[in-house]
Order: C-alpha cells, then structure tokens, then sequence
C-alpha cells in the first residue's frame, strides 16, 4: 500500500492507517530531525510535532510519487525552526535574569562535528536542499514537488549550498592548520 491509500484510509478514521504511514516513516523523520537539533530530546518533540501536523493538516499533505515523507521532512524542518527559535528566545530572557549559583547543564558541552556544524550555519533554505537531496537522497525532481518549487530552482539552490557548506567546513581545517604552523 502507498502513503497515498494509507493516508485516504487514515483521514476516513481508521487509526491503523494512521499507523502504518508513522511506522513507514518515523526513522528517517526521526534521523532528519536529530540532524536539526542540539538534542535526541528534542529531536522526539520534533517527530511528534510533525505527525500531529500531518494528522492536523491531514487534508493538505503532499504526495510525491505516492510517499508522504518529503512532507513530514519539510514539516520536521520547520518545526526544528519553531523548537529553536523558541529555545533562542528562551535562553535570550534567561540572560536576562541575574546570574543564580546553579550547576552547569552537561547538555551544553555537547560537541558538534564539524559537518553538523557547518550544516546548521546554513540558511534554513539550504539546509532544507541539503538535507533533502544529499542527506535523505531524494532527486532534484522530488525534492522540487515536497518543496512546491521548480526543478531547476532545486538543482541551483543545490549547487550553491554545495558550494557554501564545503567552504564552512573547510575554514574550521584551514584555521588549525595555520595555528598548527605558527
């Protein structure tokens, strides 16, 4: 069965339906999302954003060839977007606060490789070109119908991102290097 009959079976009420697209889907959605995220926490709340939404906007989900993923990445996307946004205004009034004589959270000497990195100083656009097309290996035509863009929008924006993220992870490299001579 496809997403597409799942999906149809699903929005006439029946929950095993429902079921076996989150089943289909939810590694990949959940592997996307960890990319996004500082951490596995919260890259749960971003999967369980995202299939609520797909069960909330249940009647305007996109198929791409019969699959709902391309959506519930493009959802999973934006949410880690809202999760962050939301997390940067809460550590912003939290600076705020006068300093208290807490301990430090062991959350915060989590350490980015240098890919996951450069990956997240991208442009939210890149990295939705990035994550779809490279990461999750969807062509330039799928990644173009989940996106609602032209092809050949997806093949540039893909090109430039290419271009932007080895510049990113090269520099870090370089740096060292350079303090390595000196």
């Amino acid at each position: 069965m496809t997403d597409e009959t799942d999906w149809a079976a699903a929005a006439a009420g029946d929950g095993e339906a429902f079921g076996r697209v989150f089943d289909r889907h939810r590694d990949r959605v959940v592997r996307h999302s960890i990319r996004l995220v500082p951490t596995p926490t919260d890259a749960d709340d971003v999967v369980a954003i995202t299939f609520l939404e797909a069960w909330r906007r249940r009647d305007r989900v996109r198929f791409v060839d019969g699959s709902a993923l391309p959506w519930l990445l493009v959802t999973a996307t934006n949410s880690a977007r809202n999760l962050s946004r939301t997390a940067r205004r809460y550590r912003a009034l939290l600076a705020r606060l006068p300093a208290s004589d807490a301990t430090p959270d062991h959350a915060e000497r989590f350490d980015d490789s240098t890919a996951v990195a450069a990956l997240r100083s991208l442009s939210a656009a890149d990295r939705q070109i990035v994550t779809l097309c490279i990461l999750e290996g969807f062509s330039e035509r799928e990644a173009a119908e989940a996106l609602g863009v032209p092809q050949g929008t997806v093949k540039s924006r893909l090109s430039r991102a290419k271009k932007r993220l080895a510049e990113r992870i090269a520099a870090p490299a370089l740096a060292r290097s350079r303090e390595s001579e000196s």
